[in-house]
């Protein structure tokens, strides 16, 4: 994997990745930003997210399960001196599809979390990560993790 990031002057900077993508990151005007993209550590929380909810939704379709949806709420805290690195953080996993098997859900959140998650691993090193499942279209009561 390579990125090319690129200062785009002031407190903005142009990320190129390597599949082609590219991304704008920002800072806020009080450091000097035009607040025209992502902070960041934003951008951290959204790979999180986006690398573990594509991990549920493929060991669920794997599972054959009837998911329709998937979102993900990432929230973190951070360390209030440098580096503020997080500390905390919770994903709130919002898993939708008539039917689907509560059981499978939760493993298939756990699968992610322990053993496919590139981010999820990484960051759980110097951060404490909690999450939480709501199954909408269940076919057994909700579970929470």
């Amino acid at each position: 994997m390579k990125a090319t990031i690129r200062w785009a002057g002031g407190a903005s900077f142009e990320g190129a990745a390597g599949s082609g993508h590219t991304v704008v990151m920002d800072g806020p005007p009080d450091a000097g930003g035009e607040n025209r993209g992502c902070r960041p550590m934003e951008m951290l929380l959204l790979g999180l997210g986006g690398c573990t909810a594509f991990d549920v939704v493929a060991i669920l379709k794997k599972a054959r399960q009837p998911v329709t949806d998937c979102v993900v709420e990432v929230a973190a805290e951070r360390a209030e001196t440098v580096p503020k690195v997080f500390t905390r953080i919770h994903l709130h996993y919002r898993v939708s599809g008539d039917g689907l098997a509560p059981k499978q859900v939760e493993r298939a959140v756990s699968l992610s979390k322990d053993k496919y998650c590139s981010a999820s691993i990484m960051l759980a090193k110097s951060a404490e990560m909690t999450h939480e499942v709501t199954i909408e279209g269940a076919s057994e009561g909700a579970g929470t993790g």
